[in-house]
């Protein structure tokens, strides 16, 4: 117990259910807590937009003060760095006298060369890493990852027979922090380039943090009993209760998929058990396949060609990428969902579905932009499943047509409510503006004739 340990929070903004803070807890005799916001997660990318915009900055900080309070209360403390880890850790260890650093495991390249930098900044320091990240810890799953089924079918099937999510760590009572700790304030966003107006103006779809995530599952699932017709809801695109909205806090860490999937079982025992509680089950274990697969296909996935090397011919014409980014492609289930995200943060799954194929396939802009422009915006950015999904429209699913889906679940209301310009405009038209005279909303791209059939019955409908 004359360790000295250092607890280096990265996407894993919770006390609850992390075993790098439990075993620290264990292990040494006192601790430090810190945090380092990373100057380059905010850089402006070539394409034209950075890397992570303002509104998952905003969230980001939600959930990073939240983990400072939770600390807190348990006796402990939170250090925020605000450029680097390179930087940060080496001056912690030093002025503190650490021993040893703690901290969840990574796997994707961007995140794994700073730990790898890290380590190197610091050769006399012990580290500890601990899987968290899944449903299914890594070790128990029955394949190794540089086998990894390339399908989900393959890897769902044996993972969910000869599978079981561990336990959850205990809840930590106290915590042994090293006293007199500098405790520096979340930092600016002016640091990463911000202005005022766009910080105040940003606004997640959710709060951000471990105590909103704990909250929100309580809420769903025995508080409000939704989770019994998420099924039959989930494909909505507006409002907070049609889905679970768990992504947002799995993907900073702020609950761990464990505690979702333990609460989904007491629910079952204790409320019901039917499609809609094991389809919340199954989409932890998707999340876990396209991870382990990620793992498995490495930096491919963020290729033009993909892990398939599938060569396509796109056009990149940047005047439709950058209305696709606006919402002002004149193709209103694309827009609305477009200006959702821009505003939120947020896009539901038929959106994302939607948005994604319309760009591949109708705009034929390289797949890579639109999967960078959704991790510039989504709160709920997770490295593997926003790639391998684009990846995923790109070369391996159908085509999903925007016209149609607009009519088959019904969208006059969320268009409205997202594009103003339609506001006052009838439910046909609504899904199809360009048939009619309205000079505020823009013209289409283009209107392309495998869409004449829904057209057709869209208009049909208001005989």
């Amino acid at each position: 117990m004359n360790k000295r340990g250092l607890v280096w929070f990265k996407n894993d903004l919770r006390l609850h259910d992390n075993e790098a803070l439990s075993r620290a807890q264990v292990e040494c005799k006192e601790l430090v807590f810190c945090y380092c916001v990373e100057k380059s997660d905010f850089k402006k990318l070539d394409i034209g937009f950075r890397r992570a915009d303002v509104i998952r900055f905003k969230f980001l900080e939600q959930s990073v003060l939240n983990l400072k309070t939770n600390l807190e209360s348990l006796g402990g403390n939170l250090y925020v760095g605000d450029d680097s880890a390179l930087l940060t850790l080496p001056q912690l260890v030093k002025e503190y006298n650490i021993t040893d650093i703690y901290a969840e495991e990574e796997y994707a390249s961007y995140e794994l060369s700073l730990v790898n930098e890290v380590r190197k900044a610091l050769p006399d320091i012990k580290f500890h890493f601990y899987w968290g990240k899944t449903l299914y810890h890594k070790d128990d799953i029955p394949f190794e990852i540089a086998k990894i089924p390339l399908t989900s079918k393959a890897y769902r099937i044996p993972a969910g027979r000869e599978s079981e999510p561990r336990l959850t760590f205990p809840e930590l009572k106290q915590l042994n922090c090293i006293p007199g700790i500098k405790i520096k304030e979340f930092p600016s966003y002016k640091i990463y380039g911000f202005t005022k107006k766009e910080y105040d103006t940003a606004k997640p779809l959710v709060e951000g943090g471990e105590t909103a995530a704990l909250e929100r599952l309580e809420y769903y699932t025995f508080k409000s009993e939704l989770l019994t017709g998420y099924r039959w809801s989930r494909n909505k695109s507006d409002g907070l209760d049609y889905s679970s909205k768990f992504s947002p806090c799995l993907a900073l860490g702020c609950i761990s998929a464990r505690e979702i999937y333990h609460k989904v079982k007491d629910y079952e025992e204790k409320v019901k058990k039917n499609q809609s509680t094991w389809w919340l089950v199954f989409e932890l274990v998707w999340r876990d396949f396209f991870t382990f697969k990620a793992m498995r296909i490495g930096n491919s996935i963020y290729k033009t060609d993909g892990y398939k090397n599938k060569h396509i011919d796109w056009e990149n014409d940047t005047k439709k990428f950058q209305r696709w980014c606006e919402g002002n492609t004149g193709i209103p289930f694309i827009d609305a969902h477009m200006r959702q995200l821009n505003e939120t943060g947020y896009m539901s799954n038929r959106g994302r579905v939607n948005c994604a194929s319309y760009f591949v396939h109708d705009l034929k802009i390289d797949w890579t932009w639109g999967a960078s422009y959704f991790e510039a915006k989504l709160i709920d950015y997770d490295v593997s499943s926003n790639w391998m999904n684009w990846h995923m429209q790109a070369f391996e699913i159908w085509y999903t047509n925007p016209v149609h889906q607009s009519n088959k679940y019904k969208a006059q209301d969320f268009i409205r409510k997202w594009i103003p310009e339609l506001s006052d405009r009838n439910d046909i038209e609504v899904l199809v503006p360009w048939e009619y005279d309205i000079p505020r909303y823009p013209k289409p791209i283009e209107v392309y004739k495998k869409w004449s059939r829904a057209i057709n019955l869209i208009q049909k409908s208001d005989k």
